[in-house]
């Protein structure tokens, strides 16, 4: 597993930026804690999800084998699908492969829909402070998708705020990381917001009793330059995309493939729930909430 961590060293400057051109969703309906959902088409079969992300979406735990192992183990086999660069905007992630894109894209089910469910996650720089390439690049994508999977749910996946909870700007990163968010959602036809965010933000406030800090250590984010989720935060975002899409909690597998450490030397491996994960039943709460 490679680790060398993204340089986010233009936030600022990007804060700066979006604080100019980004617009107030105060009054948006989608700011309210139970968010419209989008209706799935009826998929013959086993649905078919897909991802489309960047370091978020896979590093040191991925977003699609958690999802794909809890959905097996409550009984709902899905087909997952995922085109992962990281570092990159959804633009670029489609250029890198765009090949293997477009053979997709171009595939066709009795169904009607190729794809059941797609997850969009955009960069952190453009989802910070390009509003308007964050929309362009979601509509590129959709209109795209949408060729052979016309009724596709779309969830756009709500970031983090990219400073620690410990700095004084964190929460003016979250608000306006998450506004962004909702200004996209409500461009989008038939998509809900996947509140990966939001449940980190609550997760770092205690909800439910959890507590990050385990020996003086972040144990939901790690990362000097790009914090990118460990155990505790990647099980919770799988849990809270399964919450999200059946509007029901998961039962837990009694092993998730997980990371065994944020080294050069480690991977992600099968590992017992209850000894990887810190606090289970918080984590799994905090996510429900979100859903």
């Amino acid at each position: 597993m490679k680790k060398h961590f993204l340089v986010f060293g233009i936030v600022a400057i990007l804060f700066s930026a979006c604080n100019n051109k980004s617009t107030s969703t105060e009054n948006s309906t989608a700011t309210s804690e139970k968010m419209a959902h989008p209706k799935a088409p009826k998929a013959e079969g086993s649905p078919r999800i897909l991802f489309i992300g960047n370091s978020h979406t896979e590093f040191f735990v991925s977003a699609p084998i958690l999802f794909g192992e809890i959905c097996k183990a409550n009984s709902r086999p899905m087909n997952i699908d995922q085109l992962v660069t990281m570092g990159v905007s959804i633009d670029k992630i489609y250029d890198d492969h765009k090949t293997e894109a477009e053979q997709n894209f171009a595939k066709a089910d009795k169904d009607g829909n190729y794809y059941d469910y797609v997850v969009l996650q955009e960069s952190t720089p453009v989802a910070l402070a390009e509003l308007d390439k964050y929309q362009a690049n979601v509509k590129m994508i959709t209109d795209k998708i949408r060729k052979n999977s016309p009724d596709a749910a779309f969830y756009i996946y709500e970031g983090m705020s990219p400073l620690p909870i410990t700095d004084s700007e964190y929460k003016d990163y979250f608000d306006e990381i998450r506004k962004n968010a909702i200004a996209v959602l409500e461009t989008t036809k038939n998509s809900g917001l996947l509140r990966v965010g939001d449940a980190v933000n609550d997760a770092y406030n205690g909800k439910n009793d959890y507590k990050y800090l385990v020996g003086n250590k972040d144990n939901l984010r790690f990362g000097e330059n790009t914090l990118h989720l460990l155990n505790d935060g990647g099980f919770m975002q799988a849990v809270l995309l399964y919450a999200t899409i059946f509007d029901k909690k998961p039962s837990i597998p009694k092993e998730l493939t997980l990371s065994t450490g944020t080294g050069d030397n480690d991977d992600m491996k099968k590992q017992e729930v209850s000894k990887a994960i810190s606090n289970v039943k918080a984590l799994e709460e905090i996510a429900f909430s979100n859903r």
